[in-house]
């Protein structure tokens, strides 16, 4: 099974069965993903050279704003998607299987954690897997410690509050916090507040 047909399969699939195909793929893609962070989390890198090894990781080309303060660590890398100009700070995990999409712009605090499967409830299909991708808009701030749960979409200009779990969709331009994450007020409404004093 190719990388290729391997994110076709996860993005394509309510639950994959443990044991077979995919699974033992995923594995394969564990294994390299485990060899390269290791490399990125074992000593110091020019910015161009961490830049190199997360192409590397995730097989895209990235641009020259990308930044990555390490430690980072991921599962398999190679369904992760990021625009332009991305920040992600240190020590962040991403289980990227089911798809990851960061947009243009985003910063990604310390300790953000980003999940994208989930596990068959009945017993016997505990190890099988539930894929959903995780798709974060242009410009989203995710505060420290947060953690995105499967198949939430965060809208364009969020804001995520530092130690929020974020269960369902934020919408555009809000700022969301808590646990579960809840939606409290627009950044606009802030901007307003700052202007005032």
């Amino acid at each position: 099974m190719t990388n290729e047909e391997f994110i076709r399969e996860m993005s394509g699939s309510a639950q994959t069965a443990c044991g077979g195909a995919v699974h033992r793929k995923m594995h394969e893609l564990s294994q390299e993903a485990l060899r390269i962070t290791a490399e990125i989390n074992s000593s110091y890198h020019e910015p161009a050279e961490l830049r190199a090894l997360m192409e590397k990781l995730t097989g895209q080309k990235l641009d020259g704003q990308f930044s990555l303060f390490p430690p980072f660590y991921t599962d398999c890398g190679k369904n992760i998607h990021f625009g332009k100009g991305v920040f992600i700070n240190a020590g962040c995990k991403f289980q990227d299987q089911g798809g990851i999409f960061i947009g243009d712009g985003c910063l990604i605090g310390h300790n953000t954690v980003i999940a994208t499967l989930n596990h068959g409830m009945l017993l016997e299909e505990r190890g099988d897997l539930i894929p959903a991708p995780v798709r974060i808009g242009t410009g989203v701030w995710i505060g420290s410690g947060s953690i995105i749960l499967p198949g939430v979409t965060i809208g364009d200009h969020a804001v995520i509050g530092a130690g929020s779990v974020v269960t369902k969709d934020i919408p555009a331009n809000m700022i969301a916090v808590g646990n579960p994450a809840r939606v409290i007020r627009s950044i606009y409404d802030t901007a307003k507040k700052e202007e005032s004093v």
